[in-house]
């Protein structure tokens, strides 16, 4: 097992709700955050954990940033996770999923694009994109492929944290408490599963990533330019044709009766909701 792996061994089931504060320093390592009581090199304390952490796993290349990371998010009582390349940050993340995603797109065995894809095609973990990439085109880039916000290095400490608080907060407040139901089927998100009378119910990454969509606006109209933007990109925001395809899939799937949909609405000419 690597240093970073026996560093890293206890998974993210142990973690919770989040809290933090205190003041910031830069993305940069300049020494003026002290390590957390029971921490060596800002290394967590598995055995110090509580219940009521969040788990933040961190995808970079660079040990300074990812040390500076980890302890300013274990100084604040985040439970933390670290991946050095893509493939070991997909592993993580398929074997216990965090609560947020801090990446880079600059890996050295995967394109960070591919990593977010990736782990956007699995479930509605909120991601935040570390880049020295400046282009407003990989920015755009990075949201249309499903990030929830993009932040360019080298960038304040406070900032991160708040731009970290603000996905959470959204999460909690938009997803629906404990395990949706659609007619007799229930969705997992986290582990992005559907589960049936007949058993599992296998869905494409597409229409995962619409039912994510939905689910994480509970009883709230999302307009469909808005689903096709976050899904396919903007340049197909005027195809509501691929959207009527794939509701009608997912209801042949989950509803009870898809010709009388209870929890997958349409609203003509406007959107979609999920009614639980």
């Amino acid at each position: 097992m690597s240093d970073r792996d026996d560093r890293d061994a206890q998974d993210c089931r142990d973690a919770g709700d989040g809290r933090d504060g205190g003041d910031g320093q830069d993305g940069r390592d300049r020494g003026g955050t002290r390590e957390p009581r029971g921490t060596r090199d800002g290394r967590e304390a598995p055995d110090e954990r509580t219940a009521d952490q969040r788990c933040v796993l961190i995808v970079d290349d660079e040990p300074a940033l990812l040390r500076t990371l980890r302890i300013n998010l274990s100084a604040r009582q985040y439970a933390v996770r670290t991946a050095a390349t893509g493939g070991e940050a997909l592993d993580r993340a398929a074997r216990s999923a965090p609560d947020a995603v801090l990446l880079d797109l600059g890996l050295p065995d995967i394109d960070g694009m591919d990593v977010l894809r990736g782990l956007r095609t699995r479930s509605a973990v909120p991601i935040i994109v570390l880049s020295g990439r400046t282009d407003a085109a990989d920015r755009i880039g990075a949201l249309d492929a499903g990030a929830d916000d993009f932040l360019v290095k080298p960038f304040l400490m406070d900032e991160l944290l708040a731009r970290l608080r603000a996905v959470l907060r959204r999460r909690s407040s938009g997803a629906p408490l404990g395990r949706p139901v659609i007619g007799d089927h229930t969705v997992d998100l986290a582990a992005t599963t559907v589960t049936g009378p007949g058993g599992p119910v296998r869905l494409t990454p597409t229409e995962w990533r619409i039912l994510g969509l939905l689910l994480a606006n509970p009883g709230r109209l999302v307009p469909g330019r808005q689903i096709l933007r976050e899904v396919w990109g903007p340049a197909q925001e005027t195809r509501g044709n691929y959207l009527r395809v794939y509701l009608a899939g997912l209801r042949r799937k989950l509803e009870r009766d898809p010709a009388r949909p209870r929890h997958l609405i349409t609203e003509p000419g406007i959107g979609y909701r999920y009614v639980p």
